[in-house]
């Protein structure tokens, strides 16, 4: 089946046994075979296609793909099309499909427009406002992007240009610098060359004065010695000229130390040129005897140093410094250590000034850094809250800041020092806490010492008591106004006048009797007077002007520290003044760290602490002391220079003191013979440095002049297995103050039979220890009288010995007590009784006023008119 639409080629054929099939005019078909690898081929067919070009002025040939014409009406606003000019004719030629590319043709001429024909008319839609708004918008990006790409061009060029001139100077300087080098080997070449020239010049006429002058005088019956050779002209040693390089050189490769040892000229490959210069000036000044000018410097000095050390700080040789000692009469090394004096007195000598410094010199311009006056702003004050144990420091504490400390504090007493930040009608007030019992005296002294103003916490149903006492002293020591707080005024036997009255005694006077002295009655219980306390708090701030500046590097001083297991050394601070921030460096005591965190005393994260405001210092190397002062240094090499400093003199501090107290060895046998003296030694653990420090003192006074206690080791932190292991190896008992023992320590603790001992409150822990210090006492001997007898005759039996007849008396006589005998009132015998008897029997005692016989053990010197004493002897466990 066919269907024909016309006579040409241009036909839809569809026939049952073939595919259907699109005929495209103007195509031409070809067949291409393509060859693989591996011997394959494949046949592939080409079409190519004839480009065709109209004339101008004639109707183009529809084509069978284009859409047919559908009649649509013209509205008529819409201008009219007029198809673009056709180009000129040209060629026609064949191309791939796949690789044609619109040809470049010349614009026509401008001829006048005609109306197109009816056939050649086309209507477009309108564009939208919209659309013609898009096309702007894109032509004018087009436009923009077009002028960034020729300004970047240009950029490049003059970019490529400026870097192609800079190179160009580079080959001309580099060539100018080959030119004079070259310039100056060829001068010193022909220096050289005329050096050699005039010594050869100069050889035969030195030789023939040397063979004048080597004629030997022929004596009689000598034989004749032969001729002296002529002497060597030492010349000065110059460099090989180099070689060409030739084919040979070229082919040799790369340079290795074989290559390089073996050639002939290696030496002068490995021989730079500036070691060249250095060997000829060398030379000349050994030809001229030219001394080497002399360089004086200033020789900083430490308190010790080397030989050899001083001599590389002088450029000196170190032999030259063992000869000066030599010639003074001193065998040295170099390795030998010279006190300052010493060492000033050899850089005198060589000429040098000397700049005498100390190890201490590293701690200059750590603290006390004086402040501009316009820097200084306001700060909140830091108030110490001190007084007697439970007398209601941390309940008031805990009314004004609504929290709850004292209820977890172990024994109801505080053990550690509390800081904490409140606000008063917008005012902060930093305050801490002190405890009150009587072994916490440094801690209650550290805090008066890190405060502005110290409220005096008396209760008003109690009197003044010893660390009331001892509270007031140190706030007059650290000369810091005081504000009494009367607590407990709720309570039915409160009596506020009389503590007013007992302070009197310690020179505190109230205002209320006249004094200046701020007081106020408070309740912790009910909350009574808080307010006014703040108050006055906030009125003696006011008056002292408390001033600190904060931009500048952060000062201050350590409350408390720990070995915390999961967070490492914490430290609780109070920065004084500057501006503390993580990421910093500091300094406290012999530990030194980068600040991890800052931590308050709510337990938030913060990212800076001012002046007065007490935080938590995570990221220390290693655990301060309570009472260290910290400050911020700049970099990490300066904190290990001042903590190695600090280390190092606690060491020698320490070894000092051990030295001190063992003496020389005639000493210490000397004490090991007469000295009854026992130790009690102890491993303490505890959760905070303040704490540990406040039971070593405690401990260290219980101590005699029999027994004492000896702490082997003491630190913050859990029990390890180390202080097992020095606990065995020293035979002491551990101590775990608010801290446990791992499961190794445990386990390592129960195989060496080491005892742990736990206490949460520390007169517990004292009293236990003072109990098992007593139980190393030796007992008091105690003596009883019991009785006196008198000696009436003297029996001497055989087999026996002598026996005396007595008569008690006074008291009774006991057999198996200690006896005296006493003659005209002197003591001449001291022993026990062989014997007592009652006629014939063996009886136990005899009364006042009977007779008895008595025989001494191991004594027969008794006379008749002796007295007898009779005493009992009993041994009575002491106490400290």
């Amino acid at each position: 089946m066919s269907d024909t639409k016309s006579g040409d080629d241009k036909t839809l054929s569809v026939t049952p046994k073939k595919t259907l099939t699109l005929k495209r005019p103007g195509l031409e078909q070809g067949t291409v075979r393509q060859n693989f690898s591996h011997g394959r081929t494949k046949a592939v067919v080409v079409e190519t296609k004839k480009r065709k070009f109209n004339i101008p002025g004639e109707k183009p040939e529809p084509s069978v793909f284009a859409p047919k014409p559908q009649p649509a009406p013209v509205p008529p606003a819409a201008p009219e099309v007029v198809a673009a000019p056709a180009p000129e004719p040209v060629e026609k030629q064949a191309a791939p499909v796949v690789q044609q590319q619109a040809p470049k043709v010349a614009p026509r001429p401008q001829q006048p427009a005609r109306a197109p024909a009816p056939a050649e008319r086309m209507v477009l839609n309108a564009l939208s406002r919209e659309e013609m708004e898009a096309r702007r918008r894109a032509l004018e990006g087009a436009q923009s992007r077009e002028a960034e790409d020729r300004a970047r061009a240009a950029e490049d060029a003059r970019r490529r240009a400026e870097e192609d001139e800079r190179r160009k100077r580079e080959r001309e300087e580099s060539a100018r610098r080959q030119a004079e080098e070259e310039a100056r080997l060829q001068a010193e070449a022909e220096a050289r060359r005329r050096a050699e020239e005039e010594a050869r010049r100069r050889a035969p006429q030195a030789a023939a004065d040397d063979e004048d002058e080597a004629k030997p005088v022929k004596r009689a019956g000598a034989p004749s010695s032969p001729s002296v050779p002529p002497r060597r002209i030492v010349t000065p040693e110059v460099a090989r000229p180099a070689k060409a390089k030739g084919e040979e050189d070229r082919r040799r490769g790369k340079l290795t130390l074989t290559s390089a040892l073996s050639s002939e000229d290696g030496d002068a490959r490995a021989r730079s040129l500036s070691a060249m210069r250095r060997r000829q000036e060398k030379f000349k000044r050994a030809m001229y005897q030219e001394p080497r000018e002399k360089v004086m410097r200033e020789v900083t000095l430490p308190e010790t140093i080397t030989i050899q050390e001083l001599a590389q700080r002088m450029s000196e040789r170190a032999v030259d410094v063992v000869k000066f000692f030599m010639k003074q009469g001193q065998m040295m090394k170099p390795g030998d250590v010279l006190d300052a004096d010493t060492a000033e007195l050899v850089a005198t000598e060589f000429g040098h000034t000397v700049k005498r410094v100390a190890d201490s010199d590293i701690e200059e311009g750590l603290f006390n850094i004086a402040d501009n006056p316009d820097d200084l702003v306001s700060r909140p004050p830091v108030v110490t809250i001190m007084g007697h144990v439970d007398h209601g420091k941390t309940s008031l504490l805990d009314a004004i800041r609504h929290a709850k400390v004292q209820s977890g504090e172990a024994g109801g007493i505080t053990q550690h020092i509390g800081a904490y930040q409140v606000e008063k009608d917008g005012q902060k007030i930093t305050f801490i806490d002190t405890p009150g019992h009587a072994a916490f005296t440094a801690m209650r002294a550290r805090g008066a010492q890190a405060t502005d103003i110290a409220i005096l916490v008396v209760a008003a149903d109690d009197s003044v008591m010893p660390q009331t006492i001892e509270s007031i002293s140190h706030a007059k020591a650290a000369g810091v106004p005081i504000i009494v707080a009367i607590n407990k005024v709720d309570k039915p036997s409160a009596d506020p006048q009389k503590v007013r009255t007992q302070l009197l005694q310690h020179e505190v006077f109230v205002e209320s009797m006249g004094g200046e002295v701020l007081d106020v009655e408070v309740s912790a219980k009910t909350g009574t007077g808080i307010d006014k306390l703040l108050e006055a708090i906030l009125l003696q701030a006011e008056i002292l002007d408390l001033k600190s500046n904060p931009d500048r590097t952060s000062e201050g001083v350590v409350i408390e520290a720990q070995l915390d297991k999961g967070r490492g050394p914490v430290a609780t601070v109070l920065v004084q003044t500057g501006t503390l921030m993580p990421g910093d460096i500091l300094v406290a005591g012999n530990e030194w760290g980068r600040v991890r965190a800052l931590v308050n005393d709510r337990g938030e994260h913060v990212e800076e602490a001012g002046p007065s405001m007490p935080v938590e210092i995570l990221g220390m190397q290693g655990t301060p002391r309570a009472g260290d002062r910290f400050a911020v240094v700049n970099n990490e090499a300066r904190a290990r220079e001042i903590t190695e400093y600090r280390q190092r003199k606690a060491r020698d501090k320490a070894a000092a003191k051990h030295a001190g107290q063992r003496g020389s060895l005639e000493q210490m046998m000397s004490q090991l013979q007469t000295s009854n003296l026992k130790e009690f030694p102890l491993v303490i653990k505890g959760d905070v440095s303040g704490s540990i420090e406040a039971i070593n003192v405690a401990l260290e006074e219980l101590g005699t002049d029999e027994v004492r206690v000896r702490i082997v080791h003491s630190g913050a932190g859990g029990i390890t297995e180390t202080d097992v292991s020095l606990a065995e190896t020293s035979g002491a008992v551990i101590i775990g103050f608010n801290v446990r023992a791992n499961v190794q320590a445990r386990a390592a603790a129960e195989a060496a039979g080491i005892e742990i001992r736990y206490y949460n409150v520390i007169y517990s822990l004292i009293d236990d220890i003072k109990d098992a210090m007593s139980g190393m006492l030796s007992p008091e001997r105690r003596e009883t009288f019991l009785g006196n007898a008198e000696i009436l005759e003297v029996f001497n039996i055989t087999k026996v010995g002598k026996i005396a007849g007595c008569r008690v008396t006074e008291g009774r006589v006991e057999r198996g007590a200690g006896v005296r005998l006493i003659r005209d009132d002197v003591v001449i015998h001291e022993g026990t009784l062989k014997t007592l008897k009652r006629f014939k029997d063996e009886v136990s005692e005899v009364p006042v006023g009977q007779e008895c016989g008595m025989a001494f053990q191991n004594y027969e010197n008794i006379q008749a008119g002796d007295v007898i004493e009779c005493f009992r002897v009993e041994m009575v466990a002491r106490k400290l």
